[in-house]
């Protein structure tokens, strides 16, 4: 890649929309599901599986489920895209609100 091929990649990936959102982390394995949010619905099934496959992750049942059962078990799903709020304190509530109504739905645990 060249410098110019490289500073229009970056600029591409700094003018991209972040969504922000709710998901769920399914273990097809034991039924276990966990429900969470991220700021950027694009980049946080890198982070889980980093973290999982690390033996880092901070959630202890999730990772116990990841070695018991391993990767193939686990799927990733989008609940719902939240749209664009202006005020942060506004968009806080709305992330606590539909992360209570996800997790009371499918019966899942926190992430």
């Amino acid at each position: 890649m060249n410098n110019d091929d490289r500073k229009a990649a970056v600029a591409a990936y700094k003018e991209r929309t972040a969504v922000a959102g709710i998901y769920a982390l399914r273990c097809a394995a034991s039924g276990q599901v966990w429900v969470g949010h991220a700021p950027d619905l694009a980049t946080i099934g890198n982070r889980l599986w980093f973290t999982l496959r690390t033996g880092t992750a901070p959630h202890r049942d999730l990772q116990a489920a990841w070695t018991a059962h391993g990767a193939d078990s686990f799927s990733l799903e989008t609940l719902e895209r939240l749209e664009e709020e202006e005020l942060p304190f506004a968009r806080k509530a709305l992330i606590r609100r539909r992360l209570a109504h996800w997790r009371d739905h499918l019966g899942a645990a926190a992430l």
